[in-house]
Order: C-alpha cells, then structure tokens, then sequence
C-alpha cells in the first residue's frame, strides 16, 4: 500500500475565468476502492488527467505509483483490427493470457478478443478495455465512467467484476455501480474535498444529517443576527437622541437639569456606543459562522416544467410492430401504448432497437427501413426530445437559443439550476465537459411545451445530484413520457410502465 498526497494543488484550464481546484491538499491510499462524487465541472476528469501528468498544476501530488487510465483512445485504424492485435499498444507489456483470465472473470466469451473491434457493441468493447487495464501489477487505476451507453445486464457484470478488485479511482454517477463496489469515497465538495470511508448510499446518509444540521445551526444563526441587529438599532437611536440633548434643552420643560447633565449624557452615551460596536462586532462573526456552514450544503432547487394536454387519452398506439434493414431484423412484433400521464421505459440489451422504435415514433426512420404492423400518433401531437448525441451542439449559450428559438434567460435559469455557473454562459459549448453538454439538451427539452417528452438515455454523464432533481420534477408534474435508461434507481422510481424489448 503507497500513498497519494495532494498539497497546495491549484488548476485551471488556459483561458478560463475560473479555477477547478484552488489550492485544495488531501490524500488517498492507493489499497482503495474509491469512488470520486461531484457535480458536473468540479474537475472529476481532471484530477484523474492530473494524476496521469496530462496538465501542468501548481501544489505537488507525491507518489511513487504508476497510472493507467480508462477509457483508452482506440484509433481508427485499430477499431478494424482485433483487439489481440493492438492490446500492447494500450498497455506496455500487456500478455494476452492476463486479459482471457479477466475476461472469464466477467463471463465473457474470449473470442471477442479476436473480431474486429468496429464490429464489438459497446458492452464488449468496454469488458475488453477493462480486460487490459486490470491485466498489470501494481498499477493504480484510474476508470473514468465504465457503464455510459451499457445496458442493465452488462452494468450488473461491470459491477461485480468491479468489486473484486482493489487500487483503482471510479469516477461514476451511476448509485447502483457506487454502492456495488467502493469502500471509500473523494467528494469534490462545492468549495471543499473530504475522503470518507464507505459507499455512496452511506456517505449521502452522512450528507443528509451534516446538511440538515447545518439547516438548523443556519436559522438559529439568521435568528441571533435578527435579534442583535434590533437590539443595535434600538442602542444606536438612543445614543444619537442622547447625542442631540447633551448640550441643547428646554429649560421651561426641564427646568432641574443639573449644571453636569452634560458629562454624564455624553459617558453614558459613548458607554452605549461602545456597547454597540460589540454588538457589530459579534453580528459580523455570527455571519461569518453562517456562511461557513452553508457551503458544501447542496440544495437541490425544484424545476419546473410546461407539458401541454392533449384531448386523446392514447398518444401513442404500437401492436405488432416490426422494423428490419434489408433481412437483417430490429425487433419483432412489438405490442404497447403510451397513454396521457404514464412515463414508459423501454428496456432491454444494447442492440435490441430501443432507440429504432424511439425514431420510429418521432418518424425518423429514413427510407430504407423495412416496417410492418400498427404504428399509430395521435394527431397534432408535440413532442419534445433528448438524444444521445451532443456533437451537434457548438458556440455560446446565447447563440445556440438564437439558433433553437428559445428564451436565452429562461434557458440560463434552468442551467444554474442544475448548478452552471455563470461564468459557463460566456464560454464555447465544445469547452463544456459531458455532463454539462446533457444538461443543455435537457434544460431545451424542458423549456419545450410538449404532450409526449422522449429521452434516449438522457443521463449518462449526468451527476448525482441533478438525476435527483430531475427525478423529484417528473415525479411532480403529470406529464407524458418515453425514455430509455439505464440507470435502474431512477427507472424504478419513476417508470409507471416497463416494455421489454
């Protein structure tokens, strides 16, 4: 077991305004299962990038450990061979042997070894990748989201592999694949970092009671400094008042004034003036201990959503559904509706036409595609939809909604809702990491008025905390949809209806 010490580290990336660590110090022990949480942006990609000596930073990580990374980058001419032909390319002095024995560790057939890579799904290219990474000694590994675009069945595989080893950082937003398989978590607070001991579920637990905590400490704070600030105002008026009547008065209303009336107004009024600066004074440390508590604490702001209602009940009417390319079948007699109100998920194994059917109803099949059965759209119906793909999206915030027809403010809103930060606005969107670039495709969707939402996987990339927030707004407006997820905690809170592909 070695260590990684982190000390004094500052970064950000050339021509940015802001910094992704500023002079933040932790350390970690490379024995570890450790799971990296934060929000999208706080620099989760860029930590494991810095351990692997990619940026130049200010501060000092000191270890002796040597790195490797996943994903690796798979060229064009390598995705046309096999993966026996180049796994040492990726991996100096990797030994096929090594990777057959971590692929039987998955369940995996090692023939995929040996077909082109191109023609691998994503499952089986990221079982192999893994192969290789975990195939050396007394490396330190660094996994960067493993489950994006994998179905149900081949997260619950990575999961288990996953947690039979140790030495690797996990970064992944994934709860299910967190709880499975990490013993120790690194938050990227929103202005700290803390290492804990567990999984996600029980440092979440730990959050919930810290957050709630700090809540309560925060009102009887907001309640002391309201309190002060009366009795402050109250000493300062009588203090001027006093001010004011030291040296002038009214001798036919007071005519036994003393001849000393005015040292004595002026003691007792520089004493309650004095009185009252210690009163700022506290006020001013009550509001620093407020502000210290509330920074890490992540409340999750409530969006909002504008679903039209459509007069048919049923929007959507599939029986016997059949799509195929030439003789080479998609699916095969697919029978379910989709009804005002009902949220149906569409379930089953990468390649079984999940997304087919989603370009189907949004009748974007294209011309070569051979269709047979019922595929009925209620007329005039609106929809609104996320895509995987966010490669379409280029240049700032402001011309993008010029661009989509929507309002710049509106769209702003949402976005810092989801925890932008402002300075994102000015930037390019091919600067945005995954996440964010999701975020924008969901905040257009939700500022779209539609009877029938369609998300295709609409959350890889996406952090923790905003499914969460997403998953408290569909769970509070009844509004009409069809997705696809991977993420099984939030398909089995909010799906009404499961089709199985």
């Amino acid at each position: 077991m070695a260590q990684i010490l982190v000390n004094n580290l500052s970064f950000g990336y050339e021509g940015s305004f802001d910094l992704i660590f500023d002079d933040v110090s932790f350390s970690i022990d490379t024995d570890w299962k450790l799971g990296l949480i934060g929000r999208n942006g706080k620099g989760k990609s860029t930590f494991l990038n810095l351990l692997m000596g990619k940026y130049k930073y200010q501060g000092t990580i000191q270890t002796n450990t040597v790195f490797d990374y996943f994903p690796y980058v798979i060229t064009d001419e390598q995705m046309k061979q096999s993966a026996a032909e180049f796994i040492e390319d990726l991996k100096s002095g990797c030994e096929s042997w090594r990777v057959i024995c971590e692929l039987n560790l998955m369940g995996v057939d090692t023939e995929i070894l040996y077909r082109p890579f191109e023609t691998l799904s994503h499952g089986e290219r990221t079982k192999v990748l893994l192969a290789v990474l975990f195939s050396g000694e007394n490396d330190f590994l660094l996994v960067d989201e493993p489950t994006n675009h994998l179905d149900v069945e081949s997260r619950a595989v990575i999961r288990k592999y996953l947690a039979q080893k140790k030495g690797f950082i996990l970064v992944s937003h994934d709860r299910e694949l967190l709880d499975g398989c990490i013993d120790h978590v690194l938050v990227l607070n929103r202005q700290t970092i803390e290492v804990q001991t567990g999984n996600f579920s029980s440092w979440w637990e730990n959050k919930e009671k810290k957050d709630a905590y700090a809540q309560a400490e925060n009102k009887k704070h907001l309640k002391e400094i309201e309190k002060l600030g009366r009795a402050a105002a109250s000493m300062s008026d009588w203090a001027a008042k006093s001010e004011k009547n030291k040296i002038g008065f009214d001798p036919v209303n007071v005519p036994d004034r003393p001849k000393n009336a005015r040292s004595y107004i002026s003691s007792k009024t520089k004493k309650m003036q004095a009185k009252v600066k210690q009163m700022e004074k506290r006020i001013n440390r009550e509001i620093e201990e407020k502000e210290d508590l509330l920074v890490d604490v992540e409340s999750v702001v409530d969006l909002k959503i504008m679903p039209m209602v459509h007069h048919k009940e049923v929007l959507v009417n599939v029986r016997d559904f059949s799509v195929a390319y030439g003789m080479k079948p998609v699916f095969d007699k697919i029978t379910f509706q989709i009804k005002k109100g009902e949220r149906v998920c569409l379930k089953g194994a990468n390649g079984c036409g999940k997304s087919t059917m989603i370009k189907a109803i949004l009748q974007t099949l294209g011309e070569n595609a051979n269709k047979s059965g019922m595929l009925e759209i209620a007329a005039g119906i609106v929809t609104s939809y996320v895509n995987q793909d966010t490669s379409g999206l280029h240049g700032t915030i402001r011309e993008y909604c010029r661009e989509q027809g929507i309002d710049e403010s509106l769209l702003c809103a949402i976005l810092r809702q989801l925890d932008f930060d402002r300075v994102q606005f000015v930037k390019k969107m091919e600067d945005f990491s995954e996440g964010q670039k999701k975020k924008v495709l969901l905040a257009t969707s939700l500022l779209t008025p539609a009877h029938l939402y369609i998300w295709d996987e609409p959350f890889n990339y996406i952090d923790v905390f905003s499914r969460m927030q997403i998953e408290k707004l569909i769970e509070t407006y009844d509004f009409t949809m069809l997705f696809v997820e991977h993420d099984s905690r939030f398909c089995e809170k909010i799906a009404t209806k499961i089709v199985d592909m």
